[in-house]
């Protein structure tokens, strides 16, 4: 079993930034893929980003591409997403999601993929 708990989400001016972090316990980190998903109102929950178990490997949707970078410290079984030049459409509470399972390339853009999934952290940005 894996617990992932979710943080830094708030409330930004469009152009902003937000940095949110994810714990993970429960499970050797290290052999994880690790994503970011986002849910708003009224829409379906979509991918935002992810990465490989090593971090060699990241995979962004096109929406939050050149502004979203997702990394991560195994050493903190801490996953991260640096979310810059916010704007008012990424508004949605975001989930940090591990796998329990190899994953490789496109399946990281999958959410059937992960296993296990944070309660969610809610951004909200601002025009």
């Amino acid at each position: 079993q894996v617990q992932l708990v979710e943080s830094g989400g708030g409330l930004v001016q469009a152009g902003g930034s937000l940095r949110l972090s994810c714990a993970a316990s429960g499970r050797t980190f290290s052999s994880s893929g690790m994503a970011w998903f986002r849910q708003a109102p009224g829409k379906e929950r979509e991918f935002v980003a992810a990465i490989s178990r090593s971090g060699g490997s990241t995979y962004y949707a096109e929406a939050v591409k050149g502004r979203f970078t997702i990394s991560r410290d195994n050493a903190k079984n801490t996953v991260y997403l640096q979310m810059n030049s916010l704007k008012p459409e990424d508004t949605a509470v975001y989930n940090c999601a591990a796998s329990g399972r190899m994953i490789a390339g496109r399946s990281h853009y999958y959410a059937t993929n992960y296993d296990y999934w944070g309660q969610g952290t809610q951004v909200t940005v601002s025009s």
